[in-house]
């Protein structure tokens, strides 16, 4: 069930074994060398016991490498690429690398950060999938009211096709996983550790269900432990989703770092509303009044930001009382931002309350609709 067999994509299953995710030296030597050769670098400098001088690289690049080497080397035992791929079929699992056959497209915002292997247990198709998505995260030490909220948005996303990504963890990650399960939908849980490592215990019964009814999805090789830097950098992972969700999530929630990944990547965010006097909502609150979320308060205003232009929304038309009717909420906003003499897309997203991406999208969707048009830089109204 492997796959990934060529040279390069070879190389970039051993890279995926020999450095972490949010290894930035292995980042860029193995985008200014190429996988192959980088890895044919480590292997030299293994082999020699010296320090070699890459080529394409220069004195404070090569500089830089001296640290980084080491910890290479010490994993090089570890970065069989036929070992990796027979470890993956041993499990049932697929393996896939950058651009190659079953690769997500959506993964390809992250650039040069995109993981260089995923590993996926179950039939479903993350290339497929995570390309008409939503990703709900938030508190593990959920409220009854970010489970209900959670599981409201998964279930309807579930009933019209959109695959639900999360991370597996208690509360907010697990209501938006079983809501998905219970409506027969598309669940997809990213995980911090190997796919053979079902993280946490506790909720191991409905990861397998996962597996069984959609897929469980690692950057990480089988039998790596889930630790703290592992999750923060999986975050990203999700956030390529086409939206994300902040549905319950205190001040320092790791949920946040998951919204500053999306909106890094021009991916729209949302947060729920909960009571001011409560501390588990503080953060959603926080990204809510700083402009970084949209404000959802239910399913079809969040899969508003997670549907492709048209998918979910209905065409603008004019009213019979000649008013404008937008596709969505964020369409209206961002026509309302529009100035007098016209208005730059930052200017709109700062008027609207949306992000860059979303605003974009919005004005896009206006542009289609024959409301706006863009002349010399500025967005325009035009008569309906």
């Amino acid at each position: 069930m492997s796959d990934g067999t060529g040279t390069e994509a070879s190389a970039l299953v051993a890279w995926s074994a020999l450095a972490e995710p949010d290894d930035p030296l292995a980042l860029g030597i193995v985008a200014a060398l190429g996988a192959t050769e980088a890895l044919a670098w480590v292997r030299s400098c293994a082999g020699s016991g010296v320090l070699l001088s890459p080529p394409a690289l220069d004195r404070k690049q090569r500089d830089a490498l001296v640290g980084a080497l080491p910890r290479w080397v010490a994993r090089l035992p570890e970065a069989d690429p036929r070992a990796l791929r027979e470890r993956a079929d041993l499990l049932g699992a697929r393996l896939v690398t950058r651009g190659g056959r079953g690769w997500p497209p959506a993964l390809d915002r992250l650039g040069a950060a995109a993981p260089f292997a995923l590993w996926i247990r179950g039939e479903l198709d993350p290339a497929a999938s995570w390309s008409r998505s939503i990703a709900l995260v938030g508190a593990r030490a959920a409220t009854a009211y970010g489970e209900h909220v959670a599981g409201a948005i998964a279930a309807e996303a579930a009933a019209r096709g959109i695959a639900v990504i999360s991370g597996g963890a208690y509360g907010i990650d697990a209501a938006a996983h079983r809501a998905t399960l219970a409506c027969v939908g598309a669940p997809i849980a990213v995980l911090a550790g190997g796919v053979d490592r079902l993280y946490p215990a506790g909720n191991t019964r409905m990861l397998e269900q996962v597996v069984a009814c959609g897929a469980v999805v690692s950057e990480q090789p089988p039998g790596r432990a889930p630790m703290r830097h592992r999750f923060l950098s999986r975050n990203r992972l999700i956030a390529a989703a086409s939206a994300t969700i902040v549905v319950e999530a205190a001040a320092r929630s790791g949920a946040l770092n998951t919204a500053r990944h999306a909106s890094e990547l021009a991916r729209p965010v949302g947060a729920v509303p909960g009571p001011v006097t409560s501390g588990a909502s503080a953060g959603c609150h926080a990204l809510i009044r700083a402009g970084a979320a949209v404000l959802v308060t239910g399913p079809g205003e969040a899969l508003e930001l997670a549907a492709p232009l048209g998918e979910v929304d209905e065409p603008a038309a004019v009213g019979s009382d000649g008013r404008t009717d937008f596709g969505s909420a964020q369409e209206r906003a961002a026509h309302a931002g529009i100035g007098a003499r016209g208005s730059t897309t930052d200017a709109i997203a700062r008027a609207a309350g949306l992000t860059g991406g979303q605003a974009q999208a919005a004005l896009g969707g206006l542009s289609l609709r024959g409301l706006v048009e863009l002349r010399d830089g500025r967005w325009h109204r035009l008569s309906p």
